[in-house]
């Protein structure tokens, strides 16, 4: 029997052919993951001892930190008893995903690339997650995982902001065929993309594209929250190629944060911030020892911030991330 010790005091057994994140999961400890495929890295653990084997590729990681004995928990099995150093999410209980059936209650173009979805429970159900958590919606035999986009209240529907992906057969779906009433299932909540503990922290988001998604439900849980339990501050950056990139008023969520929308590919008379979110952050000069980051959105942009703000300073226990990669990966 091959025991694997967590850095926060739990143990547990490593299960034949099971991942270490699997293995955790099962005896109910809650490790960071989100695309569970070695290709983004918030489940990233360090090896303190011990020998591990490879599933698969680790994409999530740089060789600088494969040298210093981090591995990706969702492609990694323990070949001997393990210690690891890892983040303690047993603050909070481990949701254990569910199908639901739904249906679509409203479905929205609000830009040539994306659309809103709101979906409606059945009376009685009720899907359990914390803000910043994700989903799969199954249409037949196709499967695709989408950020929810509102924090969990009372009226039972759920918000999804969906990107359009050339020739991808969901998208067709919603953005040609989808309609009210539509009957679908759904199956979560996943990912561990949630607020931890920002007391006096300068809260950062870095978003693009419809990674402001988990980023608005996570605004709309703030806004719920004492005064006692607010960040010192909330900036959200906001990446698209063009203005139209940026869909979502943010003023929607009645929160007080500072908005910094950067553009690429701005067309003629953008006054306001050109490139990408990460390096318009950093060239702000901010002060990292106080700074807590989440990113979300394309894995190109999380790998970058993450490089670029943990050599700038920036503790890595205070990046968390939620990659938006390929289809049968994860959400988009």
């Amino acid at each position: 029997m091959i025991l694997i010790s967590a850095s926060f005091g739990s143990q547990f057994q490593q299960i034949d052919k099971k991942s270490i994140l699997d293995s955790a999961e099962a005896a109910g400890f809650q490790f960071p993951y989100s695309c569970r495929g070695g290709r983004c890295s918030s489940c990233k653990c360090k090896v303190l001892s011990g020998e591990t084997d490879i599933l698969s590729e680790e994409l999530g990681l740089t060789e600088d930190q494969k040298l210093q004995g981090w591995i990706l928990s969702c492609v990694r099995i323990a070949a001997t008893d393990l210690q690891l150093e890892v983040e303690n999410l047993s603050n909070l209980p481990l949701i254990k995903p569910k199908t639901f059936p739904s249906k679509i209650d409203l479905v929205t173009k609000i830009s040539g690339e994306v659309v809103r979805v709101f979906l409606r429970l059945p009376p009685g159900s009720k899907v359990e997650y914390y803000a910043g958590q994700y989903i799969e919606v199954i249409l037949g035999s196709i499967r695709r995982s989408y950020s929810i986009a509102n924090a969990p209240n009372n009226d039972n529907r759920l918000e999804l902001h969906i990107r359009k992906v050339d020739q991808g057969t969901m998208s067709e779906y919603w953005f040609e065929n989808a309609r009210k009433n539509d009957l679908l299932r759904i199956n979560g909540p996943f990912g561990t993309f949630y607020l931890r503990d920002v007391v006096g922290k300068d809260l950062v988001f870095l978003a693009t594209g419809t990674g402001i998604a988990p980023i608005k439900a996570i605004l709309e849980l703030l806004s719920n929250k004492s005064e006692n339990e607010q960040p010192e501050s909330v900036t959200v950056f906001w990446g698209g190629r063009d203005l139209i990139d940026l869909y979502w008023n943010l003023l929607e969520c009645q929160y007080p944060v500072s908005f910094v929308p950067v553009l690429s590919r701005p067309l003629k008379g953008w006054s306001g911030k050109v490139g990408y979110v990460q390096d318009v952050f950093i060239g702000m000069a901010p002060n990292l020892n106080k700074t807590v980051v989440y990113a979300c959105g394309s894995d190109k942009m999380i790998r970058s911030a993450s490089d670029l703000l943990i050599n700038q300073g920036l503790a890595a226990e205070m990046f968390y991330s939620d990659a938006f990669v390929a289809s049968g990966f994860i959400h988009n």
